[in-house]
């Protein structure tokens, strides 16, 4: 799971609402959230291919430690806790805030489609996946694995990302800590300079940082 605490928030008629939730409680937390909700458990179903929850229009905060660490958005969620493989899946999308302890952004992430492998703390993020981050550096993948576990996120796709030098760096195969702040590509093409004359200049590929 993303952390160990989660919180909702939701419209109603007094205005905004938090709610508290432990994580291990998931279903009692999607039963809170906002939008629309489908349950599945008056019928048999295919525990592989139909949701045992479905929510929409969800905004979290997660926290761990007592500290808020990631805010996230999505307008659809679906929950298969009871696959062989149990894991959320984002069908619209998800954006993605990350925080430091001081309540700061430093990365910020979104992307088409994610999944989450509950139980193994991974996320898969594919179609136009796109972070952002403390330096102001931009980075974009077609698909990228977040790896909880192991405080990284990893690729074998082709990448760009974007300096805020105006250096631009290619290539094939990527991974990068939580922050990314220190991430090298494993097979680097071509590297370009933007200059104010809107042209590329072509220098030579260099080992990454």
């Amino acid at each position: 799971m993303l952390s160990k605490r989660l919180i909702s928030l939701k419209k109603n008629k007094q205005g905004i609402r938090i709610l508290p939730v432990l994580a291990i409680l998931i279903l009692s937390f999607l039963a809170s959230c906002g939008g629309d909700k489908k349950e599945y458990t008056n019928a048999p179903l295919d525990r592989e291919t139909m949701p045992s929850m479905q929510d929409d229009s969800v905004t979290m905060l997660i926290s761990d430690s007592g500290l808020i660490k990631y805010k996230l958005i999505t307008k659809d969620w679906e929950s298969f806790e009871n696959a062989k493989e149990p894991h959320w899946y984002f069908p619209e999308g998800i954006y993605v805030e990350q925080f430091d302890s001081i309540f700061q952004k430093e990365v910020t992430l979104k992307a088409d489609t994610a999944w989450n492998f509950t139980s193994k703390k991974l996320w898969r993020l594919k179609g136009n996946v796109f972070i952002e981050n403390i330096n102001d550096e931009t980075f974009s993948t077609d698909e990228l694995f977040w790896d909880q576990k192991e405080q990284r996120f990893y690729s074998d796709k082709y990448i760009e990302i974007n300096r805020p030098d105006k250096l631009i760096l290619k290539g094939v195969g990527f991974e990068s800590n939580m922050n990314m702040t220190q991430y090298r590509i494993f097979k680097p093409r071509d590297t370009y300079i933007y200059v104010e004359d809107n042209q590329n200049i072509n220098i030579e590929p260099q080992d990454q940082p």
